[in-house]
């Protein structure tokens, strides 16, 4: 696997051992309303990565499959939990039947495709009748870090979120089932508080991708990155995420 790819593993790693993160996702599973055993339909796990969502929901009983378009991905996860069922699958291509998933789950995904509508259409084909969605998405323009430099934050914030294909999918995510014909959208925000060093590499990418952009210039991103390395050494780099929760039934 790349360096790269490891690198991405490990920060993935460090921000789903969270409390926050595995009550985060704790609260998606009890949405999916799953039936255990074996005569329930599966639940499937889109952007499922190195599939801990997946070997969570196996541990509840549940039949989940994980699909992930990244093969690096689906590797990885396949290394960590032999035996889980995962497969190299395109959200606007999910490899189930008609009606076959009685639960769908999409974990800050629909924020990376062009087009989102077209990922719950396929989700609503593949569900059945009764099946449930379950949506988590980040904010991207609602992302809070706090500074000493915040007008220059608010224009690195709002940069970094146009770098994104749809930075807002996770607000319009309600609109989004109620659009693709789903009943009983009920909707949450639940934020995720970091701090300390080991959120600054996150808050550095984000800088360094607006420079890259043209959004900042050097010299801007270099005041702005020390402020945050300073925060970060006398124990004071915080950032807030607001995560939207989205569940709907399937008529």
């Amino acid at each position: 696997m790349s360096t790269s790819a490891d690198a991405l593993i490990r920060r993935l790693d460090s921000v789903e051992n969270r409390p926050d993160a595995v009550e985060l996702r704790a609260l998606s599973y009890d949405l999916l309303h799953p039936r255990p055993g074996p005569a329930s339909g599966p639940v499937v796990d889109v952007g499922c990565g190195t599939g801990r969502a997946v070997a969570e929901l196996a541990g509840r009983g549940v039949r989940a499959v994980g699909v992930d378009l990244d093969e690096r991905m689906i590797a990885a996860a396949r290394r960590r939990w032999p035996g889980a069922d995962l497969r190299v699958a395109d959200a606007l291509a999910l490899p189930f039947e008609d009606g076959e998933l009685a639960g769908y789950r999409a974990d800050k995904v629909l924020h990376d495709l062009a087009e989102p509508e077209r990922a719950l259409a396929e989700a609503r084909r593949a569900l059945a009748p009764g099946g449930r969605a379950v949506l988590v998405g980040q904010d991207w323009d609602g992302l809070l870090i706090d500074s000493g430099l915040p007008a220059l934050t608010r224009t690195i914030v709002h940069a970094r979120a146009d770098l994104v294909r749809h930075p807002r999918a996770g607000r319009a995510q309600r609109g989004l089932l109620l659009d693709g014909g789903f009943e009983d959208v009920t909707v949450e925000v639940r934020t995720q508080v970091l701090t300390g060093a080991a959120v600054l590499p996150i808050v550095l990418d984000a800088v360094e991708a607006c420079r890259t952009a043209g959004a900042v210039t050097g010299a801007e991103a270099g005041a702005w990155a020390d402020d945050q390395r300073e925060r970060a050494r006398t124990g004071r780099l915080c950032v807030a995420v607001p995560f939207f929760v989205t569940a709907a039934t399937r008529p």
